[in-house]
């Protein structure tokens, strides 16, 4: 969230210049007072004990990896709702927290990957989807099927889904194995019931953007729905790569599921 990331910079600059100011000029003159004991002013100790602290988790957050939540079903069955995952912050290039403008290009998301980010119509929310499309490709969804440049992908069938929690409304729908190119992954379908609101179509993705579905297809607000379907370069937050808990409910009330810790994200 921006007012989070507000908060923890100011807070760091602020605690950062106080601590500064104070070794170069007023410990100096408290110490030249031999009338006085040399006892820092309350503030000035806090601001050196919680700078560092501050600093250490700005540079964490904003440029190594992030911890999100995911609060929907749109990416089951591959992420649940209740896991708490990582996002790799420099896969696609270092950016300036608040204002997540890039100064430093690393990497481009592929095909396939899971990214966050913040939608164009929704700026002040993260969410959370699958790379389906790269700057030149035509997508188009038709059906229950996905087409890449004129070609349907393939898909394998495992079996019925048999959902858990607040997941399990999806129970009964068919689980199967999609073959993007560069990277097989499983979604889930209603086979036969097109998603509410319809999202069939063809969409030529521009230079600059991607985009991005859910792997729930019935499920999802993607970029089938969006009035402008395709997701800027700019927005993208980072690469999900691991979860790290499972908790549905932020004191686990309702489930934890320890055998979703460590999985890697595909």
């Amino acid at each position: 969230m921006v007012w989070f990331e507000t908060i923890l910079v100011v807070l760091t600059l602020l605690t950062g210049v106080i601590w500064l100011l104070d070794k170069l000029f007023f410990a100096k003159r408290r110490a030249a007072r031999s009338d006085l004991l040399d006892e820092e002013p309350v503030l000035v100790d806090y601001s050196r004990a919680f700078f560092p602290v501050l600093a250490v988790v700005l540079i964490l957050r904003s440029f190594i990896a992030e911890p999100y939540k995911i609060p929907s079903s749109s990416m089951m069955p591959n992420l649940l709702i209740g896991d708490f995952i990582l996002v790799n912050k420099f896969a696609y290039g270092l950016r300036l927290p608040i204002n997540n403008q890039k100064f430093l290009a690393i990497g481009e998301p592929a095909r396939g990957d899971v990214v966050v980010f913040k939608p164009p119509h929704d700026p002040e929310n993260n969410w959370i989807k699958r790379v389906v499309g790269l700057p030149g490709d035509k997508v188009g969804f038709h059906g229950d099927m996905v087409y890449l440049n004129g070609q349907p992908l393939k898909y394998e069938k495992i079996g019925d889904y048999v959902g858990a929690g607040r997941g399990s409304d999806m129970t009964g729908a068919t689980l199967l194995r999609e073959e993007l190119p560069g990277r097989t992954h499983t979604v889930l379908e209603w086979l036969g019931n097109p998603p509410p609101g319809g999202g069939e179509g063809d969409w030529v993705v521009p230079p600059g953007h991607y985009f991005v579905m859910g792997d729930n297809r019935d499920n999802s607000l993607d970029g089938r729905f969006w009035e402008y379907h395709f997701l800027p370069e700019e927005n993208l937050r980072g690469k999900a790569f691991l979860i790290w808990l499972n908790c549905e409910g932020w004191v686990c009330k309702n489930g934890f599921d320890p055998s979703r810790i460590g999985n890697g994200i595909q």
